[in-house]
């Protein structure tokens, strides 16, 4: 035989106390009214404000902010939610507009801070009756006034600040913004190659850290146009302002079209350009405003203390041996990041003639970084062109690694064109680069823990070509904390981390374990 369901505990009687003289007995005319229809109705509003203060600060903080839609579809969003005081929903501000004028309801919690907003006021309303339950529930964790008593007490006999840091969260509320460093940029016109190279360096957490400490001290800087203050600024607006509506990325903009640099003018066009272009076009002009001013020469071993170079660039050691007199040489450049061909492996793989299964980002690396290849080498000891063996390895590998997927091939022939590779590449996580390294080439490092470690690196960013080459759109997925979004040039949404792994990378970014 079936049990009856208890019936619902009703709700303890609350009341509402007399204010201190000069302070108001309600938020607002329209929240009065509520409070005087009858006491069900008070003690119904403020157990559920209750319950929704419980949703609000009991669950571990999250980056993004769920609500559903009035089509009863789950809906992801940066910026807050609307907790309706008066039914068991969560919204966005749209909907709350259409909830609020179809079931009359007017009241509901804003899902960052806790705070009470008025439709009918079209603001967020200050009321004693539920602002001690909300400094109550963020300071205690409780309602219960005995708790906030003996908070009191032990408060009184010492000093607060100094011997108890929850004082500190007692009497102070909660930013209004947890997503910071989430914001999307505006497409000025094709800049969708900018915007992604632009959100990778927002959240790489060296460059961030440089630009929030005042690296870069963008007051005294007298260069004008200058894209490292750009820079500054667009760190400072990411990170500083409370805001998740997208960014217009102006000073980036001006800088880069007025730019004297002959090597990228192909960039300054109102065409679809290279995300890898415009990332080096850009680290090399950032090393240029804080580093020592000299331009980097390709294929040299250029070394500077500048934030770029700390974080980006690191040293290729190639060894060529003459198959005449085993001479050999050796030769140290610097790299900004490491470009991995996709065709003749891709051709591989559809032949049969490459390991079995799909490419992986391993398989691009060892066959840069570890086999050997042969070349025609004119040696120092025999004096004459040989044949030789040459080999190149990482000497030093940098903070932060980029690596480029070779997509886009220019086909040599009658009419020259470009075509884009769209073989999938399968890349992990973690990445473990010491079996590229030169000091794997000369010892033996298995057991060597702390070694490996410096040499384990966690995925950061992926940039993403998708269309035509011609016509196509970069989107860019970065990693804040433990969660992934997907950037799309303004817009800003939230991703599994399959949906980064199946993605077909054409940039990828990896952070240094040490640091992550």
């Amino acid at each position: 035989m079936a049990t009856k369901p208890a019936p619902p505990a009703s709700p303890k009687n609350y009341k509402v106390k007399a204010p201190q003289p000069g302070t108001p007995m309600y938020g607002c005319e329209h929240l009065q009214r509520l409070f005087n229809q009858d006491q069900a109705t008070t003690n119904t509003s403020i157990q559920h404000y209750k319950s929704i203060l419980r949703t609000i600060f009991d669950a571990s903080p999250v980056l993004s902010q769920t609500a559903k839609g009035i089509d009863g579809q789950a809906i992801t969003t940066l910026t807050p939610t609307y907790l309706c005081l008066q039914c068991p929903l969560t919204l966005t501000e749209e909907d709350r507009t259409k909830h609020g004028a179809k079931k009359s309801h007017r009241f509901y919690v804003e899902s960052r801070s806790g705070a009470l907003y008025c439709q009918m006021c079209d603001d967020i309303v200050w009321d004693p009756t539920f602002e001690e339950l909300r400094i109550r529930k963020m300071g205690t964790g409780t309602f219960s006034a005995s708790r906030k008593r003996k908070h009191e007490e032990m408060f009184a006999s010492s000093d607060p600040i100094r011997d108890n840091p929850s004082y500190i969260t007692m009497n102070t509320t909660m930013s209004s913004c947890k997503a910071n460093g989430l914001r999307g940029i505006y497409n000025a016109g094709a800049t969708c190659y900018q915007n992604v190279i632009l959100q990778c360096f927002l959240h790489n957490p060296i460059l961030r850290n440089y630009y929030l400490s005042d690296g870069h001290p963008s007051s005294s800087c007298d260069v004008p146009h200058c894209l490292s203050c750009a820079m500054d600024d667009i760190f400072q607006s990411f990170y500083a302002d409370e805001s998740t509506n997208g960014y217009t990325a102006a000073n980036i903009l001006s800088g880069f079209w007025i730019s004297e640099k002959k090597a990228f003018e192909n960039l300054v066009t109102t065409k679809e350009q290279d995300a890898h272009e415009f990332f080096q076009f850009l680290a090399e002009e950032l090393h240029e405003r804080n580093g020592d001013g000299k331009r980097p020469e390709m294929g040299s071993e250029h070394t500077c203390n500048c934030i770029i170079h700390q974080t980006y660039y690191g040293k290729l050691q190639t060894t060529t041996t003459c198959q005449n007199c085993q001479g050999v040489t050796s030769q140290v450049q610097s790299f900004l990041d490491l470009s991995l061909p996709l065709e003749n492996l891709a051709q591989r793989k559809k032949k049969g003639t490459a390991k079995p299964g799909p490419l992986t980002l391993q398989e691009c690396l060892e066959e840069e970084y570890i086999k050997q290849d042969k070349c025609e080498y004119r040696c120092n000891n025999c004096g004459s062109m040989q044949q030789a063996k040459r080999q190149t390895s990482i000497r030093r590998l940098p903070n932060v690694l980029s690596i480029q997927l070779k997509r886009f091939e220019y086909k040599q022939g009658r009419n020259e064109r470009a075509a884009k590779i769209d073989t999938p590449v399968q890349f992990p996580l973690q990445l473990n680069m010491l079996p590229y390294t030169s000091r794997a080439r000369n010892h033996d490092v298995s057991q060597n823990y702390e070694l490996q470690r410096s040499c384990t690196y966690d995925l950061l960013s992926v940039v993403v070509h998708v269309g035509e080459i011609d016509t196509g759109h970069y989107v860019s997925y970065c990693r804040v904390g433990d969660q992934w979004f997907v950037f799309n040039d303004h817009k800003v949404e939230l991703a599994q981390k399959s949906d980064v792994l199946n993605s077909k990378a054409y940039l990828l970014f990896y952070c240094v374990r040490s640091l992550s």
